[in-house]
């Protein structure tokens, strides 16, 4: 059923978009729930995204981008990963950015993977840049936000919520990922969110500086072992 995948992946890909990074201008329409016809539209526009989606899809046997099952995958992880086969989606992304500059995943035959932490740490430059030995700043910083992170929620102020989650650090030659971080993220924007408001205890998923949903302990463990496996097989770490 479409619906819920829709909202579900506006709640992933609205804190990109509010920034302007991806998808098409006019953010503010993917917190309406209520427009699933136009969240539907606007999910074309993600072109990084989409592309997954579609191939999931196509594994799924069902055709739908945005249906729960594919939409869970490309953020959280799932079963349809596996089913998908590697050169396939190399072959469509060669397709898709053909011509544009990228990171490794032109060589990542035999590991690629149709989730959001392979977009993150090969398809964007930015870990290319660290291992070139470029400053980690910029390069670091968009890494650590961009990725999909897991986070216990410890305290919540109107719409911004405190949260216990890891963070990114590079020591020169490889990432070190830290789980003992404080940081402050929003769940809402005035007063329009597309979840209900996290509690205390709460463990959740979050995107840049955004709560996309509280996960349960299974799918937080999910997000934390694809990234901990990308991180390896780019070899930016040791073996997970």
């Amino acid at each position: 059923m479409t619906g819920p995948g829709a909202v579900r992946f506006a709640r992933y890909a609205y804190p990109p978009n509010e920034l302007g990074y991806c998808g098409p201008p006019g953010a503010a329409a993917m917190l309406d729930q209520e427009a699933v016809a136009d969240i539907e539209r606007r999910a074309r526009g993600f072109e990084g995204a989409w592309v997954y989606l579609e191939l999931l899809a196509e594994a799924a046997g069902h055709g739908d981008p945005l249906a729960e099952e594919v939409v869970e995958a490309y953020w959280v992880g799932g079963d349809l990963l596996a089913v998908l086969p590697p050169d396939l989606l190399l072959g469509r992304l060669e397709d898709r950015f053909r011509g544009q500059p990228g990171g490794t995943w032109r060589f990542a035959s035999g590991h690629a993977s149709a989730h959001h932490s392979f977009q993150v740490f090969e398809v964007y430059p930015w870990a290319a840049l660290l291992r070139q030995g470029r400053p980690p700043g910029p390069a670091l910083d968009v890494l650590d936000r961009c990725r999909v992170r897991t986070g216990e929620v410890v305290g919540v102020s109107g719409e911004r919520v405190t949260v216990r989650s890891s963070r990114l650090a590079w020591d020169g030659s490889s990432v070190t990922v830290s789980d003992d971080v404080v940081e402050t993220a929003r769940w809402a924007v005035a007063g329009r969110s597309l979840i209900d408001a996290p509690a205390p205890g709460d463990l959740v998923a979050l995107h840049w500086d955004w709560v996309c949903e509280v996960v349960s302990r299974d799918q937080a463990g999910r997000i934390r072992a694809l990234e901990a496996q990308r991180l390896a097989l780019t070899g930016l770490v040791g073996d997970p």
